[in-house]
């Protein structure tokens, strides 16, 4: 299984951008997927997490409102979209994946079963 996030980069405070992850060698459309951060020197956090048809998604607080997760199973790729984006949302970005209809929790990273190797993502002030 890989999965391949892309589309971080360097942006200003306020601006934007749209990480994708593009999965391979997994039924994906059996897969909830998930986006996490990890800033340096803290520990990894949910960011947001969509399930397996896409009709239900969770967001952290703190990007409530901001980010949109989504994902298009025809071309078994998740993304997030990220606006008004602050300095402290700086972190390397990872998306999981997580098997659909299986015990644990969408919001715990340790629940899901393949991760990506992350995007970074830097907003300066």
């Amino acid at each position: 299984v890989q999965l391949q996030a892309s589309g971080g980069g360097l942006v200003q405070a306020g601006g934007s951008l749209k990480l994708s992850c593009a999965a391979s060698r997994l039924t994906f459309s059996n897969y909830d997927m998930g986006w996490f951060r990890q800033a340096p020197g803290k520990e990894r956090e949910f960011v947001a997490t969509i399930n397996r048809s896409g009709g239900s998604t969770a967001y952290a607080d703190d990007v409530k409102g901001r980010f949109t997760i989504s994902r298009d199973n025809a071309k078994i790729t998740v993304y997030l979209q990220m606006n008004s984006l602050k300095p402290e949302d700086t972190a390397v970005y990872h998306c999981a994946a997580k098997r659909a209809f299986t015990s644990g929790s969408r919001l715990n990273g340790n629940d899901y079963n393949f991760w990506g190797q992350g995007t970074l993502v830097t907003v300066s002030s």
